[in-house]
C-alpha cells in the first residue's frame, strides 16, 4: 500500500539459490522515481545471464526517462492502433492467471487454514514495510510452500499429526503427533496419558534457519518425556535424517514428522511416567544433537537389514 515509497516485494517459489541470488540483488538497487523500471531491467539481465538467453536491445531502454515534452496520452492513443481483437484476448487472458494460480494454489485447504496463510504474508509485509525482516526469501517460500503442501495432505485432514505456528512464526512449529501404531506400546501409554493428564498426544518443536531448506530443521520432543525411541537428552532425536549428513532439500516437512512417527514406535518408545517434566529443555537437546553429530561425523551410521524396517 505504501509503494513508492516503500520498495516492492519479490518472491519466488523455488529452490533455486540462483534464483533466490538474483532477487536479493535487487535490493541494492537505490530508491529513486523509476526504482521498479530498474529492478525489472536488473531482473530481466540476471536472468538472461543465468540461463545463457540472448537480452532484447529494448531491455537497456526500461530504466530510461521519457523524452521531454512527449503527450502521455498520444503515447498510449498511438499505442492502442497496433492492438487488434486478438491481441486484446491475449491481454484480458495474462491479467487473469494470477487469479486463477491463486484459487489452484489454495485449492484444498480449509478455510481456517488460508486465514492462517493470509495472515502470514500480511505479516510479512508489515514487517518488510518496518525494516524488521526475519528469515531469508528462499526459507519463508519454501516453508509457505510446505504449509500450504500440509494443510492439503490426507494426514493432517485425518488427525494424524497437527501443526500450530510458534507466536505466528514461520520459523518455529509446535507439531502434535495424534496418532501412532495402534498397536504398540506407547499408543497404549497415550491411552493411559490421556486418561492422567488429559493429554494424547507428543508434542515436538520444529525451528528453521534461514538457509532452510539446505539445513534439516532442528526438531526435539517437547513433551512427554520418552524412554527408548531413539529420543537423547533434552529431548533431542537420534536420526541421520535430521543431520546435514542425511538430509536432501528434497525432503517434504510432512515426510519429516511422518518418519519421527514411525521411528518412535519402531524405537520402542515409552512414555516414562512421573518423570521431571523439566528434563527436555532447548539447550540440552542442542547440546545432545551437537555430540550425536560429532560421534556419527566420526564412525558413521548403523543401516538396520531390511528385514528390521
Amino acid at each position: 500500500e505504501s509503494y513508492p515509497s516503500s520498495s516492492p516485494i519479490w518472491f519466488v517459489e523455488s529452490d533455486d539459490p540462483n534464483l533466490t541470488s538474483v532477487l536479493e540483488r535487487l535490493e541494492d538497487i537505490k530508491k529513486s522515481n523509476t526504482l521498479l523500471l530498474q529492478q525489472l531491467k536488473r531482473l530481466i539481465c540476471d536472468l538472461c545471464r543465468l540461463y545463457n538467453l540472448p537480452q532484447h536491445p529494448d531491455v537497456e531502454m526500461l530504466d530510461q526517462p521519457l523524452p521531454a515534452g512527449q503527450n502521455k496520452i498520444e503515447m498510449a492513443s498511438n499505442s492502442h492502433k497496433y492492438l487488434d481483437i486478438e491481441d486484446l484476448d491475449h491481454y484480458d487472458m495474462k491479467e487473469e492467471e494470477p487469479v486463477d494460480g491463486k484459487k489452484s494454489e489454495d485449492e484444498g485447504i480449509e478455510k481456517e487454514n488460508l486465514a492462517i496463510l493470509e495472515k502470514i504474508r500480511k505479516n510479512q509485509r508489515q514487517d518488510h514495510l518496518n525494516g524488521a525482516v526475519s528469515g531469508s526469501v528462499q526459507a519463508s517460500d519454501r516453508l509457505m510452500k510446505e504449509l500450504r503442501d500440509i494443510y492439503r495432505s490426507q494426514s493432517y485432514k485425518t488427525g494424524i499429526y497437527s501443526v500450530e505456528l510458534v507466536n505466528d512464526s514461520l520459523y518455529e512449529w509446535h507439531v502434535k503427533l495424534l496418532k501412532v501404531d495402534p498397536d504398540s506400546p506407547l499408543h497404549s501409554d497415550l491411552q493411559v496419558l490421556k486418561e492422567k493428564e488429559g493429554v494424547e498426544y507428543i508434542l515436538l518443536n520444529f525451528s528453521f534457519k534461514d538457509n532452510f531448506p539446505f539445513d534439516p530443521p532442528f526438531v526435539r520432543v517437547v513433551s512427554p518425556v520418552l524412554t527408548g525411541g531413539y529420543v537423547l537428552g533434552g529431548g533431542a532425536l537420534c536420526m541421520e535424517l535430521l543431520t546435514k549428513q542425511g538430509w536432501s532439500s528434497a525432503y517434504s516437512i510432512e515426510s519429516v514428522i511422518m518418519q519421527i512417527n514411525a521411528t518412535l514406535v519402531k524405537g520402542k518408545a515409552r512414555v516414562q511416567f512421573g518423570a521431571n517434566k523439566n528434563q527436555y529443555n532447548l539447550a540440552r537437546a542442542q547440546q545432545s544433537y551437537k555430540s550425536l553429530v560429532q560421534i556419527h561425523e566420526k564412525n558413521g551410521w548403523y543401516t538396520p537389514p531390511k528385514e528390521d524396517g
